[in-house]
């Protein structure tokens, strides 16, 4: 396993694909200090960034508001092509950006090829919903007079990403934000910076000079970006902790303001489920990007007469969940790719043992140790245990009894969290009943699978504020203007 990831990146079909400088005011820029990237497998270093200064964050949003002025009243259907052209640039670089995001984010090798297909398709989705950004007409209640509402781009636009989606959160932030007419500029995360650089590499070449990756220490650069009042609207997806943060600096210059924050997902299993179609759809939701996603199931409920089967059904497929470099073949699980997620993984598992819940599935440390976790299934959790109360972001699954459809709604509302709920049942009334009462943002009932460019992605609650992707996304970078031409008639 060691040196895997490096191995395989000096083996990319484009090695100019991996790139250490940072992209602003459309030319690559290096710095004397260098970040390091590491391989969360071996913990070793693949590849070191440029750390910019903070004034390098003033030279991009200068260069935005100047090129913002051009873009803006660049025709849509220009701006489309080279969003479908950088799309397609993507899909012909799947295979070396795929590498690149498994080198430095961990996940399995099949999930990054599937994340960059995902990617792409914002990239698709906005090209074609910026062009059909209309305004109003207003019916007049004045004798000559016209009235109308426009929908003009609402300026500079900032983005701060995550690392356990490193292409994805770009894609569906910078899309729409491009597509409104916005110019675009964008700080990753420290951990997988090398999946944004190669996304500008690519920009660039299509001709996106106005789409900018600062890379540096993260903090101070996020600050810097919302301190300056060019910057309109801003967008962050990452902890609700450091939402609240952010949200706060915004305040400061009125912001609009999309936040897409942490998750506590309930899935809940009724006892009239296909038993085979639940336990299926549980892994899914629960170990999909190593278990380090947002919409992952946080809380399994299952109706008590299932019960005993849905545990035992899912133990035994977890145990068969493999885990290991995300570049090796037929690896499920790979490793977290913060050393903190491992530890609070393991947390949870020795505090709910502690506290009475029965382990019936892994628990131990993995063989490999370091980021890894083996995947772990913990059965009769009760509501006051940690991993009942806290996010875990990673491949432990806690799984709670319940009996009536009253009870379990009000357990899985019982947070201050509300992004994603899963639901299911073979009684479409009650599928309905709970779609209406659960307090989340999204709800899938019966599928574990959901999101899309096309719909809709965000939270309630102290989930996030605004939506990503479908037309509601585009809105999050335009601002709606009333025009009233008085006195037209002669």
């Amino acid at each position: 396993m060691q040196g895997l990831s490096a191995k395989a990146l000096k083996e990319l079909k484009r090695s100019d694909l991996l790139e250490s400088r940072a992209f602003v005011d459309g030319s690559w820029r290096a710095a004397d200090e260098q970040i390091p990237v590491v391989d969360p497998a071996t913990q070793e270093t693949i590849a070191t960034i440029a750390s910019l200064p903070l004034e390098a964050v003033d030279e991009a949003v200068a260069a935005a508001v100047a090129a913002q002025k051009l873009w803006r009243e660049t025709l849509p259907v220009e701006r489309g092509r080279l969003l479908r052209d950088w799309a397609a640039a993507m899909r012909r670089n799947v295979d070396d950006l795929a590498v690149i995001m498994t080198a430095e984010q961990g996940k399995p090798l099949a999930e990054s090829h599937g994340e960059i297909a995902y990617a792409a398709a914002f990239l698709d989705w906005f090209a074609a919903e910026g062009e059909r950004s209309y305004g109003e007409t207003i019916p007049s209640h004045l004798p000559g007079s016209r009235l109308s509402v426009q929908m003009q781009p609402i300026g500079v636009a900032a983005a701060v990403t995550p690392w356990n989606f490193p292409s994805a959160m770009i894609t569906r932030k910078a899309g729409a934000a491009l597509a409104a007419g916005c110019a675009m500029v964008v700080k990753p995360a420290p951990e997988t910076p090398l999946s944004a650089l190669a996304l500008a590499k690519l920009a660039e070449e299509v001709g996106f000079g106005i789409f900018q990756v600062l890379t540096g220490d993260a903090a101070p650069m996020a600050h810097r970006l919302l301190a300056h009042a060019e910057i309109r609207a801003f967008s962050f997806t990452g902890s609700t902790e450091i939402g609240r943060l952010l949200l706060g600096h915004a305040a400061q210059t009125v912001k609009r303001t999309s936040l897409e924050l942490g998750g506590h997902a309930p899935f809940i299993v009724f006892d009239d489920a296909p038993l085979d179609k639940a336990v299926i759809g549980g892994i899914a939701a629960k170990f999909a990007t190593s278990g380090q996603d947002c919409l992952a199931a946080n809380r399994i409920y299952v109706q008590r007469g299932a019960y005993e089967r849905f545990v035992a059904a899912y133990a035994e497929a977890t145990a068969r969940l493999k885990v290991g470099h995300g570049l090796e073949e037929g690896v499920d699980i790979g490793p977290m790719t913060r050393p903190s997620v491992a530890a609070k993984c393991r947390e949870q598992v020795a505090q709910a043992i502690a506290a009475g819940a029965r382990l019936v599935a892994g628990g131990q440390d993995s063989p490999l140790g370091g980021n890894f976790v083996q995947p772990a299934v913990l059965a009769d959790v009760t509501d006051d245990m940690l991993i009942a109360r806290e996010e875990t972001f990673g491949p432990v699954a806690a799984i709670l009894p319940f009996d009536t459809e009253e009870e379990v709604v009000a357990r899985a509302n019982a947070t201050e969290m509300g992004l994603a709920a899963y639901l299911y049942t073979e009684d479409l009334r009650r599928a309905m009943r709970l779609t209406d009462q659960l307090e989340y943002g999204m709800v899938a009932v019966n599928t574990p699978k959901f999101t899309g460019a096309p719909i809709p992605f965000g939270g309630w609650k102290q989930s996030g504020l605004g939506r990503e992707g479908s037309r509601h996304g585009l809105s999050e970078y335009l601002e709606a203007k009333y025009v009233c031409f008085g006195n037209l008639a002669a």
